[in-house]
């Protein structure tokens, strides 16, 4: 309610006739409260511009740059560089580690409005409850002076205020980064001996266009984004209104943090010093990985969230009907791909998905040890790279024109589906092979490239001659362009794009422009080759520059004649002709250069239009048959590493073990826990001799359940207790906790830790008991609380847990929970009958719904009630629901799928199925002994 109300009132002062400085925009906070955000202004305004208001806190930044300043001064030639060297770096770890991190925590855990909270930084001091009241009528002597207008310092949320005080640490911060950078390119700055005039005058005029370029892209975002996105303010409140995200926003993406730090690269290209350049890819890259660890989790966090979640029980697949094995079922399963869509389970690319089953991933593993085997073990004499180089030139032709005419064969006449259907096999195995085909192609295309780039190569013997150090700054720079615009059309296009899934199935045409597409309509058309021209500029070959060229000539050759024409007949007029830079590059241009450019268009349409007319009329004559082979990859298992890590508190005088207890109150299972306090408890050895002379039987939950756990404590106990779960046979001590709780664990007491998650679960927290009611022979009374383990805070795994009550955020052990088994209880299908069919697929759904619900925390917008309603959204975009299940499916059915079966499934009736079929395809291995040939064990499967 809050966001649309938010959104009506900010669309009604869009449209509004006011002027635009009067126009207001409103706000809310994470519990819904609506406020109106007043006007802000940009850093450098607000500091330097004699028209804005001053305070305290601009006199401090301001004296701490000229502090910069002075020590530039003082200091002696030779001291400069490496003092502003560790300054610079100082203020840039500030920026990226440690206002990174402030958003990190915020923006997970809330963090700096709890730290605002918890010491009570904007209470007003008249109602008694500040114990800061100076510090509170400074920061709003501070705030309110540099917005006279339609702010209250009283009256703004917490959220807002302290987005306020936060904005004024980051000033100091950015502004400082800055200045320091200058000043260390002012003490690197200088002339190389035996510069011509020419190359200086160059330098200065390239370098001022770049810094130029970098300030109108700053201006420009913060045009666009203004002081709300320019400070994060998305991490503390939402402003939700429509963004025209133009300019330079359609020139790159994240322009403040790509094509932004141009400037960085001129100002070295004006100092001509290695030192800046060096430093300057530093700090680029400590920038990206600001973006990449904190902003992007934090963008798809607040605004890609998955829709909800459309119920609908009606079944996905007709249970009823008989599908035969070229339609991609077998027995009966569901099948995973479709006329209109492959298979979406196991993928080709990424190290995570190669599988050495299939003979494609074994046949490129092998392939590339050839290549790297014979570039070590040959000499680099001038004949053995001619042939290297051959060997590239021969791979690229194939993979451009030999790959080129098979996908125009399938554009035009669906040829290698047809080759595959005459044997009476499914368009997914021909979407298979092709796959395969075209991997192998494109790994050797690049490993032979690579190869014969090795043997050219020759390390520089003086570094400090010539050009030779920017060469490979400038070269492995273009690779790893290479190698993001590779990623990013990946990341757009997914498996099925990159394969050029279009051409083999028949899905309708939906064209949309995201990622790196809303930037460029083809990227593989300049930057996807940058990584071959950074090989050239690094080798200095002219047979490398030779290959670059040839490649980058069949790469233009492909895009013009298979993939133009394929997208024009799928898309037709839907197909974008310019892309967001050329439009963004023509609106900055003269306009006497708009027509000129124009003029150019015209004759380069007219001449690829004859080019495609002659290519049409030859056709006939230049073709040919073309044959391919193929073969299909590797597990990889993944161990999590066990931390140890132990804090103790050294004092425990004046608290009892014996009045802590922690027992198991949730009832998922007849047997109660009974508690007892870590004194009650012997060693392990002991326990288990108990038990085997006893009647005591550890508690049985299930796998994924809910537990609830009731903790009883004195008085004066700590506010910072807290109960973790743990494996039994983890701790070998029972006096201190040895082994991390890997987020397993909740807190006693509220507010009390600076984590949201800390306080997940409290169900009731220190309710006093009166000691008439004890048991033990006390009469003192005690607090008792109640908390609830569920989701990320359970183990997902069978075994036998207990928890354990720590004090005073510490690791010393004050009780322990009897132990009790999770399990999964195995599927027997001589307790069920066939059904007409002679499956039992209606027994494995009713067996599986519950565990799935479990799987999937029992959350209504992603679990399922029915056994035909499908998965909520969140499934497919967060993989550890899907791993729970697989891990369920193994234990109860001994049938292992990857989580992406899960995923694909949708819905637990088609799981089912898929789970009735893989038995039966298994069969006599994982098929109970009473039913046809006994399995290798006599188990239950």
């Amino acid at each position: 309610m809050a966001k649309q109300a938010v959104q009506e009132l900010n669309a009604e002062e869009y449209h509004s006739q006011k002027d635009m400085k009067d126009k207001r925009t409103f706000g809310r906070t994470s519990d819904g409260i609506v406020f109106t955000v007043p006007q802000t202004h940009d850093m450098v305004s607000q500091l330097l511009s004699p028209s804005q208001p001053k305070n305290i806190s601009d006199s401090i930044v301001l004296l701490i740059l000229g502090l910069h300043g002075l020590t530039w001064y003082l200091l002696p030639t030779f001291m400069r560089i490496p003092v502003f060297a560790m300054v610079f770096l100082f203020w840039r770890g500030c920026y990226n580690a440690g206002i990174g991190y402030l958003l990190y925590i915020q923006s997970n855990h809330r963090r700096l409005v709890g730290w605002a909270k918890k010491y009570k930084l904007f209470i007003d001091p008249a109602t008694g409850g500040n114990p800061h009241p100076r510090l509170y009528y400074f920061i709003k002597r501070e705030l309110e002076t540099k917005i006279p207008h339609d702010y209250k310092f009283e009256e703004a949320p917490i959220e807002y205020n302290t987005w306020l005080v936060f904005r004024r640490i980051v000033d100091l911060i950015l502004m400082c980064d800055f200045v320091s950078y200058c000043l260390l390119a002012m003490a690197c700055g200088g002339t190389p001996p035996g510069e011509s005039i020419l190359m200086t005058l160059f330098r200065w005029v390239a370098g001022w266009t770049l810094v130029g370029f970098n300030l109108w892209v700053k201006i420009d975002a913060h045009r666009v984004v203004k002081d709300y996105a320019w400070y994060w303010g998305d991490f503390f409140y939402l402003i939700d209104q429509e963004l025209t995200f133009d300019g330079v926003f359609e020139m790159a993406p994240h322009p403040m943090y790509s094509v932004g730090y141009a400037g960085y690269y001129g100002i070295s290209l004006m100092a001509a010093s290695y030192n800046v350049l060096f430093i300057s890819i530093i700090a680029h890259a400590a920038q990206f990985a600001f973006l990449v660890w904190v902003e992007n989790p934090h963008i798809d966090k607040t605004y890609n969230a998955p829709p909800s979640r459309t119920r609908s029980s009606e079944p996905i697949i007709d249970a009823d009907h008989t599908y035969a094995v070229d339609d991609g079922r077998v027995h009966g399963a569901p099948p995973l791909a479709t006329t209109n869509q492959p298979s979406p389970v196991h993928h080709l690319l990424g190290i995570q998905n190669i599988d050495l089953y299939r003979t494609t991933d074994t046949s490129v593993i092998l392939l590339q040890f050839y290549v790297f085997v014979l570039t070590l073990s040959t000499p680099s004499t001038p004949v053995f790279q001619g042939l290297f180089v051959v060997n590239a030139a021969i791979w690229r032709i194939w993979y451009s024109l030999g790959i080129g005419y098979v996908l125009n064969r399938q554009s035009m006449k669906k040829k290698w589906t047809r080759h595959f259907l005459k044997y009476g096999e499914s368009t997914e195995e021909a979407w298979r092979q092709w796959k395969g085909a075209y991997h192998l192609s494109t790994t050797m295309c690049y490993a032979t490239f690579i190869a014969a780039t090795w043997k050219l190569y020759a390390i520089p013997s003086d570094w400090s001659y010539g050009m030779a150090p920017l060469k490979h700054v400038v070269g492995l720079g273009m690779v790893s362009l290479q190698i993001w615009t590779a990623v990013s059309v990946y990341d757009s296009l997914g498996e099925f794009g990159w394969f050029f899934g279009d051409f083999f199935f028949d899905h309708a045409p939906k064209l949309t422009y995201g990622g790196i597409y809303r930037f460029l309509n083809n990227p593989e058309r300049v930057m996807g080759l940058a990584g071959f021209w950074g090989a050239a500029l690094i080798t200095g070959s002219s047979a490398i520059f030779f290959l670059a060229l040839l490649s980058h000539i069949l790469s233009l050759v492909f895009i013009q004649f298979v993939e133009r024409p394929h997208m024009q007949k799928l898309y037709g007029q839907s197909l974008r002709r310019e892309s967001g830079l050329v439009r963004s590059l023509k609106r900055s241009l003269p306009p006497h250069l708009r027509q000129w450019q124009g003029s150019v268009d015209r004759m380069l349409s007219e001449t690829v239009d004859f080019l495609e007319d002659f290519i049409d009329a030859a056709r006939p004559r230049l073709a040919a048959g073309v044959s391919t082979f193929v073969r299909d990859s590797t597990d990889f298992f993944k161990h999590p590493t066990r931390i140890s890590i132990t804090r103790l508190e050294p004092d425990l005088a004046g608290y009892d073990i014996k009045d802590y207890s922690i027992k198991i109150s949730g009832a998922h299972s007849p047997p109660s826990s009974v508690h007892q306090s870590r004194s009650n408890y012997a060693d392990e050895t002991a326990r288990s001799q108990a038990d085997s002379t006893t009647d005591f039987k550890p508690l049985k939950l299930e796998y994924g359940a809910f537990i609830r756990v009731r903790w009883t404590a004195p008085l004066n106990h700590s506010k910072k207790d807290w109960v973790g779960l743990y494996r039994v046979a983890d701790n070998a001590s029972r006096e201190a906790t040895r082994v991390a709780s890997q987020g397993r664990w909740v807190a006693t007491t509220r507010d009390q830790y600076d984590s949201n998650t800390a306080d997940q679960g409290i169900l009731v927290s220190d309710s006093r008991v009166s000691g008439i009611s004890r048991k033990d022979g006390e009469l003192e009374d005690y607090l008792t609380g109640e908390m609830e383990f569920s989701g990320d805070k359970l183990w997902w795994t069978t075994g036998t847990f207990e928890f354990r009550y720590h004090h005073n955020g510490k690791h010393n052990v004050m009780a322990i929970s009897l132990p009790f088994n999770i399990g999964i209880s195995r599927f027997d299908e001589d307790d069920v009958g066939p059904d007409s069919n002679g499956l039992i697929r209606a027994a494995v759904q009713e067996a599986l719904l519950p565990v799935v619900r479990n799987c999937f925390d029992r959350d209504p917008e992603i679990a399922p009630n029915t056994a035909s309603e499908s998965f909520g959204n969140l499934v497919e975009r967060n993989g550890k629901y899907a791993k729970r299940v697989v891990y369920a499916v193994h234990q109860m059915f001994g049938v292992e799928f990857a989580p992406e079966v899960v995923q694909a499934d949708g819905n637990v009736k088609n799981l089912a199925w898929r789970i009735c079929n893989a038995k039966m395809v298994l069969a006599p291995y994982s098929m109970s002994s009473s039913r046809g040939t006994s399995p290798p064990n006599n188990g239950k499967f």
